[in-house]
């Protein structure tokens, strides 16, 4: 399900993080997609769970990609398979729980964050996204070594 905000409330949004660069290097697109990506995500953790987390999502960070680099969504768990699209270390995914082994995100979510991340380090994790930015979200893959909990 796609979340939308009125063109007004964009606007807005926008012309408040269209700013140089902070100290950090953080430019101002880059916290106005982090704040949309933020209230996506949080917007979709709060629908109503159904069977077998249905429609829930678990949000979770781009982490520890190299500089300049960013992470490759794939069509498929594996690093030869078609890109979908790419995000930077920041950005937060919409996952849908499922990775490969048998690693559900959902069981081990009270787990300490470093402990999570080690379970889904040598595995692909499923993401829920819009590579085209056109509200036609799509399951994609991404390898767990560089995802962590938001």
């Amino acid at each position: 399900m796609p979340i939308s905000i009125g063109s007004r409330a964009a606007w807005h949004l926008f012309g408040r993080y269209n700013q140089p660069a902070t100290a950090g290097g953080e430019t101002g697109m880059n916290r106005f997609v982090k704040t949309i990506m933020a209230l996506a995500a949080g917007s979709v953790l709060m629908m109503p769970a159904g069977g077998a987390h249905a429609t829930t999502f678990v949000a979770w960070e781009v982490v520890d990609v190299a500089w300049g680099d960013t992470l490759n969504v794939r069509k498929y768990p594996s690093s030869g398979s078609q890109k979908q699209a790419a995000y930077p270390n920041g950005a937060v995914m919409q996952m849908t729980g499922r990775c490969t082994g048998g690693i559900d995100l959902f069981d081990i979510a009270k787990q300490p964050d470093w402990r999570q991340r080690q379970q889904v380090r040598q595995k692909w994790c499923e993401v829920w996204h819009d590579p085209s930015h056109n509200g036609k979200f799509v399951a994609g893959w991404v390898y767990g070594k560089y995802i962590a909990p938001y």
